[in-house]
């Protein structure tokens, strides 16, 4: 099994295979046979159930394969509208997890407040109060029970300083980072600008390039195999094991048509009020320095062979950059 003191702890999110429809044990037997060192279930439906038999399970088989876990959930912000209220309160969803972590031997609960949508009409101010205080909630059975909450930056919701001014509220002794390098390009972010703020919160982290460049709206944003993009993946990787060391790198491997950034309708404008000019910038370097980016359409591929032949293209990338 990996121990702490390395480096860097090469890492899947069970995401990048959501097409397979596979078992948890067939997901480990695959991570396994990728020579990674972590396992990230992300959501719950990845494991099939919580129930404690299951989880037991899981984690026998995890320890026999010699791989470690971490495991997460969606939304624990109860007015964003990515949650699923027919699954109780935000502190009952996740309190739950904080037990099934505790029992399956993740050091963490992954989890998101929402997405893009909950920019608009915003603010999303009002969310992350929210939030803040499911935090506070669960703080004492979290404490308690040894476990972190990784708070990922997701699908266009926060941006770093954002986050960062969520986790300082909630309690940086037991809330921390999910660092996702693709999802900033959805919020006029440089992903090194995240990594650079949010490097002493993290906990863990998913990785994937992605290529961006200039349309007549503003930008076009479309995420790639490592190595691809246009983002100065190498130098983000490098930099993260240097300035975390011991965390998982995790591979999300995502494949989406180009989505469209509007930074020129003035009207874009009311859901980043409080943007730095700097931070704009520094994205739209990014976009100035790309070209559209084409490639075989996802949805005419076989998906289920599509995703794992993209996520083993970036292992290998990953593997030869870090030298494993």
């Amino acid at each position: 099994m990996a121990k702490e003191s390395q480096p860097v702890k090469l890492g899947i999110d069970i995401f990048s295979l959501r097409s397979q429809k596979w078992t948890p044990i067939q997901y480990l037997d695959y991570c396994a046979a990728q020579k990674v060192q972590v396992v990230h279930f992300s959501e719950v439906r990845f494991l099939g159930s919580l129930d404690p038999s299951n989880l037991e399970t899981v984690r026998h088989h995890a320890a026999k394969l010699g791989l470690q876990l971490e495991i997460g959930m969606k939304s624990i912000c109860p007015t964003s509208k990515m949650f699923e209220a027919s699954q109780g309160t935000a502190e009952a969803q996740l309190t739950r997890m904080i037990d099934s972590a505790k029992l399956i031997g993740s050091p963490i609960v992954r989890c998101v407040l929402g997405s893009a949508d909950d920019r608009k009409p915003g603010p999303i101010e009002k969310h992350i109060h929210d939030m803040v205080q499911v935090l506070h909630n669960v703080r004492s059975r979290a404490m308690d029970a040894g476990i972190k909450i990784a708070v990922e930056n997701h699908a266009g919701d926060m941006q770093a300083f954002e986050l960062k001014g969520l986790i300082e509220e909630a309690g940086p002794e037991f809330v921390g980072v999910c660092l996702d390098s693709g999802n900033p390009l959805w919020t006029m972010e440089d992903p090194h600008v995240l990594l650079d703020v949010l490097h002493p919160y993290v906990l863990t982290s998913h990785v994937r390039d992605s290529a961006v460049w200039n349309v007549p709206q503003g930008a076009a944003v479309t995420w790639v195999q490592m190595g691809r993009g246009n983002v100065g993946i190498d130098s983000y990787v490098r930099k993260y094991i240097e300035l975390c060391p011991g965390k998982a790198l995790s591979m999300e491997s995502i494949l989406l048509g180009p989505r469209v950034i509007p930074f020129r309708d003035k009207s874009f404008w009311d859901q980043y009020r409080n943007m730095p000019a700097w931070e704009f910038e520094r994205y739209r370097e990014l976009a100035d320095s790309g070209k559209p980016y084409r490639e075989e359409p996802w949805e005419t591929a076989n998906q289920q062979e599509r995703e794992r032949l993209a996520l083993e293209e970036s292992l290998d990338f990953t593997k030869k950059l870090i030298g494993v």
